[in-house]
């Protein structure tokens, strides 16, 4: 039975989204918490893997529960015996504690060829960042990068909508061996809030370790005028790793949304994508 959880965290004390030995991570936690619903382990698959300290306001995950994990579900909530699987996540809630850092707001059955990863059709985040022109809120010290400089944002968001398209990232993306830095960055412009924050929303197929935060500080770098807008495509078409910019810190950044296709589409859609990347890794 394949379950589908809608996920919200606080990533600032977690070590990132992937489970690792003696490290607190969103997925360990999560796991943990099923575990002891279902009693035996199981094992989250994430439509995006976020770093150590990144939150996440739109995480989808998917489970798959064994028959007698699935019977513990059906038989130990009666009240919700019409609707097991939207059970899970309010049982999850509360083993997870009050005002925890990480929460499961809905859990549902899966439709038929849904995977968290390999059917999402896009991926969306917001960096929220405070300079000298929204000055230093602490209720948001948790969420938002601050900054010692007056930043243009007029010039920030034209470099960001430059960016935009089918293209190389590797500029922008972090190496890992095996995995592509070819994206289709779908969306990406900045603008002020009503408190003056600049907040930027980002939008592509997927994203490679970093490019998020390296995309934002590359703006940056533009909005205190220590590149030209149209540097950052240069920079980006030279596919090198460059000092020109700083990436930016985690505590910003926050995966708010997961787009998916229409129902009939997703099986088609995740077995497209596993093909694609499975030939990616082997070229």
């Amino acid at each position: 039975m394949r379950i589908r959880l809608d996920i919200a965290y606080d990533g600032t004390h977690f070590r990132g989204w992937a489970k690792q030995p003696q490290l607190r991570t969103v997925q360990g936690t999560l796991e943990e918490a099923l575990a002891r619903i279902v009693g035996s382990d199981v094992q989250f698959v994430v439509a995006g893997r976020t770093d150590a300290g990144v939150h996440a306001a739109g995480q989808v995950a998917h489970v798959d529960l064994d028959d007698a994990q699935w019977s513990r579900i059906e038989a130990r909530h009666g009240r919700a015996a019409h609707d097991p699987a939207g059970s899970i996540a309010g049982r999850m809630r509360g083993v997870l504690g009050a005002y925890a850092d990480v929460t499961v707001h809905r859990s549902s059955l899966a439709p038929e060829g849904f995977d968290a990863r390999f059917s999402a059709v896009w991926r969306r985040y917001r960096y929220r960042l405070a300079d000298e022109v929204a000055g230093f809120d602490p209720a948001r010290r948790l969420d938002t990068t601050s900054i010692r400089s007056s930043l243009d944002v007029e010039a920030m968001d034209a470099a960001a909508r430059s960016l935009i398209g089918l293209h190389n990232f590797a500029s922008y993306c972090k190496a890992r061996e095996g995995a592509t830095t070819i994206r289709t960055l779908l969306d990406y412009r900045w603008q002020r809030d009503a408190d003056g924050v600049l907040v930027a929303e980002v939008k592509a197929d997927a994203f490679c370790h970093s490019m998020v935060r390296a995309l934002v500080g590359a703006c940056v770098a533009v909005g205190e005028q220590r590149l030209d807008v149209d540097d950052l495509v240069v920079l980006r078409d030279a596919l090198a790793r460059t000092s020109e910019f700083k990436v930016l810190a985690a505590r910003g950044l926050t995966l708010t949304e997961v787009g998916y296709p229409a129902t009939e589409l997703l099986g088609a859609r995740a077995e497209q994508t596993r093909a694609r990347r499975d030939s990616e890794a082997s070229d």
